[in-house]
């Protein structure tokens, strides 16, 4: 995916955006719009020239419309990825079908959301699925792009107003901004502010779009503070966080995996294998993630496109669901992972790791220091896996027994060893323990061949045919 970087990015006021695309383009089509009002549609109606744009607009807010019209009469989840597809597709085959021959030098679109946004006592998710389907020109086959946004404003009526702006930032974006898709996503933002809504997933698809590699659109949804994280499965598929993880249990350890060498293999292994201990384990319920930080993907304040991409081919490769985030604190990673209510969740770190969690200096920031921090990263469901290390020039295995503290925070840290939320991972990887990511990364950079020793074999032969991490054979 190229960047673009000499192309500038202008922001458009919201109503020039409708107005433009009502009397400078061909796009004309249909607007479906469930739980948020009609907000997108009347900008174009507000805007003027709307006949040249609009042909149908539609709210089925009873459920009983929604299912007739877009689930054959079945019941189900309404505010779903699923429904929106229905939806955009029910939508785009009528208006193909009604008007292909009578305007044959329009190009067709459907535009569709299903939102809930938030109720009168204000107890409910605010969030939603927003998506077109379009052509790019008279006559071609349609294209597809869908973005799941939570709301954050604590009223309903402006959740209203930012739906709105986001429909038409969408519409606009498809029309104008297809082959830039970089410049797509940072215009989805016009005339909004972050505080108001977080993107959590977009996908595009079709014959126009399939040069976009949705992987990367998703990492450059977290640079651009679009959202904190991102998730994908472990073929690949980027994937809705609540969707994915809602009520799951979650073992997550956070690494460069630059490469991935034997002992991040076998801190997977092993921690899992703890996990499993539990009595109520539910296997069929339960994912692991490889989270990556923004930061370990940014150099000169750009992402390696192709090294992250070969970085989440080699951890789907080996079975591993992979995390991109910005978040840096430990006690914020657990904060986002307890807003999808997990039944169980498990957080791996090394002992260097253990060591800058129980330092005071980190959390001068807060109010309450280091107490606050702790209290957010042990909820009663969360428990800390420590994995063992070897200091360099020593040959004894270190614990999170043996970690240095102050003698204040001692006493909470034995609370916690004792009620069992601190938990050592065994490792039979003595012989490798002392060797760190970075070593390994230098040694294939340098031509030492003896990066292979602790690498997994199967990783050592895509660094090799590929050339990666500055491989040069």
């Amino acid at each position: 995916m190229t960047n673009y970087k000499n192309m500038k990015h202008e922001s458009i006021p919201t109503n020039r955006k409708a107005l433009k695309i009502n009397l400078d383009t061909d796009f004309y089509g249909s607007f479906a719009e469930i739980g948020g009002g009609q907000e997108v549609a009347r900008h174009f109606f507000l805007s003027g020239g709307a006949s040249g744009t609009v042909a149908k607009t539609i709210s089925a807010y009873d459920k009983k419309f929604s299912d007739i019209l877009y689930n054959e009469g079945k019941s189900g989840r309404y505010v779903s990825e699923n429904r929106l597809l229905k939806m955009l597709e029910a939508e785009y085959k009528e208006v193909n079908k009604l008007l292909k021959e009578e305007k044959p030098q329009a190009s067709f679109f459907a535009f569709a959301d299903t939102v809930e946004i938030l109720n009168f006592t204000k107890t409910n998710y605010a969030h939603g699925w927003m998506g077109i389907r379009f052509q790019l020109t008279p006559g071609s086959k349609p294209n597809t792009v869908i973005i799941h946004v939570k709301l954050l404003e604590n009223d309903g009526l402006l959740q209203q107003k930012t739906l709105g702006v986001l429909g038409v930032n969408l519409i606009y974006a498809c029309k104008y901004y297809s082959k830039y898709p970089n410049i797509f996503l940072r215009s989805l933002t016009d005339n909004l502010s972050h505080d108001r809504f977080r993107i959590t997933m977009i996908r595009m698809s079709g014959p126009g779009l399939d040069y976009v590699d949705n992987r990367l659109l998703g990492v450059q949804l977290v640079k651009h503070g679009m959202t904190h994280a991102i998730l994908f499965d472990k073929h690949g598929n980027l994937q809705q966080p609540s969707d994915m993880l809602y009520k799951k249990n979650v073992l997550a350890f956070r690494g460069s995996f630059r490469p991935i060498t034997y002992v991040a293999k076998d801190i997977l292994n092993k921690s899992l294998e703890l996990f499993q201990k539990d009595e109520d384990y539910e296997p069929d319920n339960t994912y692991s993630f490889c989270e990556i930080s923004l930061n370990n993907l940014l150099t000169e304040g750009e992402i390696d496109e192709q090294d992250f991409l070969e970085r989440v081919n080699m951890l789907n490769g080996i079975g591993q669901n992979v995390m991109v985030s910005d978040i840096r604190e430990y006690y914020k990673l657990v904060e986002f992972f307890s807003m999808f209510k997990l039944k169980k969740l498990r957080i791996v770190a090394g002992v260097p790791t253990l060591e800058k969690i129980v330092d005071k200096k980190y959390y001068g920031h807060l109010r309450g220091g280091i107490l606050e921090a702790i209290a957010k990263m042990f909820p009663q469901n969360m428990k800390l896996y420590i994995y063992p290390t070897i200091r360099k020039g020593g040959n004894e295995m270190v614990t999170s027994a043996s970690v240095k503290m102050d003698d204040d925070v001692q006493l909470l840290f034995e609370y916690l060893r004792k009620n069992r939320f601190i938990l050592d991972i065994p490792s039979g990887m003595s012989q490798q323990l002392h060797i760190k990511a970075y070593e390994v990364l230098q040694m294939i950079q340098d031509g030492n061949p003896d990066w292979e020793k602790y690498v997994p074999m199967t990783v050592a032969k895509t660094i090799k045919e590929k050339k990666l991490f500055g491989y040069a054979g």
